[in-house]
């Protein structure tokens, strides 16, 4: 095979970012002018802002050109976006990896109607790498120049090289879901994509849970174990340094890192000796990539140099004081319908081998039928699904597709393995 060649802009060249309502009005025109389905993307400034926010939108149809939205900007100026989406209508919008962009665009007011999700259409097609540019490579021999995609998207103007990034990941859309679409009907796969992308729709669109105890997402929490009064201290500074976040719109690790918090949840300096001797909680966080990523974490130092330390060491001492019945408690187990089974194989084969047994016999029998379909045997079902029936001792008198059902199997998936499933395990 030919080596695959650059494509380095738009063929239309880089858009500018439209801002106005009249840029808006006159974008809005050019797609419903536009015809077929409408490609989509998004930028955040994940990493830098406190929020997880769309900061730049991206579209294109054919005979419409790329647009580019500011959505911040547009939604200061008044924006209706029901403009956009009477255009858009009832348009297929192609994204890839959509669960990472329709929650955005559903918190602008956009509508969207139904999907094609180039990332999902590669994994049940079996792709082996499926990230856009690696499917760029292998439908249209292109490879994209990707060079801005942990920019600070909330920077303006935007530069020139950001834009044209931008503008890449919706070129190709278009000719990549005519390419996909007929690979899917090649291998009988069509409907099992219409149920995946309407799930995904499902999900992008809906609420979107949050996490039950949300300070209990620092990074290596668990290396806390059961001490609560260092937990204590891990709340209390998760706390505060979220508000801070908040306040002043800034990611809360680039005011305190979660290591930071992990050490001091460790050590609960008592004194200032012992809290001058975590530097962590005394320097300002400061990122290097050795590239112009540098330039842009800088552009948040003035915020970070107001949070003097003193208000961790505060903030520490406040919760060494508590009381034990006022540290946190751990949350309470969930009911056991909805405990999941055990990911440690090696817990399974020496504590529960009956049990084990059975899931080698379904995970063999799972691992045909993804052969024979050339289907990744995680797109079949998910391995978890497959654990949490064999951890059953009733699984051999379980409805297996209502199981799988329940569990959030969809009707391709079950109607291609419960049988087989059922046969192994009687």
């Amino acid at each position: 095979m030919s080596e695959p060649r650059l494509q380095s802009e738009p063929r239309g060249g880089v858009p500018e970012v439209i801002d106005t309502l009249d840029g808006f009005h006159e974008a809005c025109d050019r797609l419903a002018a536009g015809s077929g389905s409408l490609a989509a993307d998004a930028e955040r400034a994940s990493g830098y802002r406190y929020g997880h926010e769309d900061w730049l939108v991206q579209f294109k149809r054919t005979g419409s050109g790329i647009v580019l939205f500011d959505p911040i900007a547009l939604n200061e100026v008044g924006v209706d976006w029901n403009e956009f989406n009477k255009v858009v209508g009832d348009a297929t919008w192609i994204i890839h990896d959509s669960l990472q962009d329709l929650p955005g665009f559903t918190d602008l007011g956009m509508k969207v109607h139904a999907l094609f999700d180039t990332e999902i259409a590669a994994r049940l097609l079996g792709l082996k790498r499926f990230g856009l540019a690696a499917v760029t490579e292998h439908y249209l021999g292109i490879t994209l120049a990707k060079e801005h995609s942990a920019a600070d998207w909330s920077y303006r103007p935007l530069p020139r090289d950001w834009r044209n990034y931008a503008a890449l990941d919706v070129e190709l859309l278009i000719e990549l879901e005519q390419h996909m679409r007929a690979d899917l009907k090649k291998a009988g796969k069509s409907e099992w994509a219409e149920e995946e992308f309407d799930h995904a729709l499902a999900q992008g669109t809906g609420p979107q849970p949050g996490h039950p105890v949300p300070w209990m997402r620092i990074s290596h929490f668990t290396v806390l174990g059961h001490d609560r009064r260092g937990q204590a201290v891990a709340k209390a500074l998760w706390e505060k340094r979220d508000e801070l976040a908040r306040a002043d719109d800034i990611a809360p690790t680039l005011l305190l890192s979660d290591a930071a918090i992990i050490e001091a949840a460790q050590k609960k300096p008592h004194n200032t000796r012992q809290f001058r001797a975590i530097r962590s909680l005394n320097e300002r966080v400061r990122i290097h990539m050795g590239n112009e990523q540098d330039k842009m974490f800088e552009r948040y130092a003035p915020i970070q140099r107001s949070v003097r330390p003193n208000v961790w060491k505060e903030t520490i001492q406040e919760a060494l004081e508590l009381k034990p019945r006022d540290w946190p408690e751990p949350p309470a187990p969930p009911r056991e319908e909805q405990v999941n089974a055990p990911r440690s194989m090696k817990y399974w084969s020496v504590h529960h081998p009956d049990r084990f047994a059975r899931l080698k016999k379904v995970r063999a029998v799972i691992s045909q039928i993804a052969q024979d379909t050339n289907t990744p045997h995680d797109v079949l079902i998910k391995p978890q699904i497959i654990r949490n029936l064999c951890w059953r001792d009733d699984a051999a008198d379980l409805d297996i597709p209502e199981f799988l059902c329940e569990q959030g199997a969809r009707k391709w998936q079950i109607a291609l393995i419960a049988e087989s499933v059922r046969r192994v395990i009687i």
